[in-house]
């Protein structure tokens, strides 16, 4: 669980970064999910878009994409939303302490 420190560290990061991923009218398939969890194994950090046909709101997907890659919702803002999963073996992002 991220605490309100960690999660505004991490939204400050998030800002820096490119959206690597979407969520179109299939929803959250196979493909997504593999290809978002490759991305947090390798950045800890990602950002996905939502586009306006996804067959649901940006929450929605943000949480059920979290959910199926073992991750935490940072935040959502429009049609985006931030995911962060620690890598245990090779650490890349040192968050605060609260």
């Amino acid at each position: 669980m991220l605490t309100s420190k960690q999660r505004a560290q991490l939204k400050s990061i998030a800002n820096g970064i490119d959206t690597i991923s979407q969520v179109g009218k299939g929803g959250i398939g196979e493909q997504v999910v593999k290809q978002a969890d490759d991305a947090l194994t390798a950045r800890e950090i990602i950002k996905v878009r939502v586009l306006n046909n996804a067959p649901g709101m940006v929450r929605e997907m943000a949480e059920e994409l979290a959910e199926k890659t073992g991750s935490e919702v940072v935040q959502t803002i429009g049609t985006k939303f931030v995911l962060y999963r620690a890598n245990k073996k090779d650490p890349k992002i040192k968050l605060v302490k609260e």
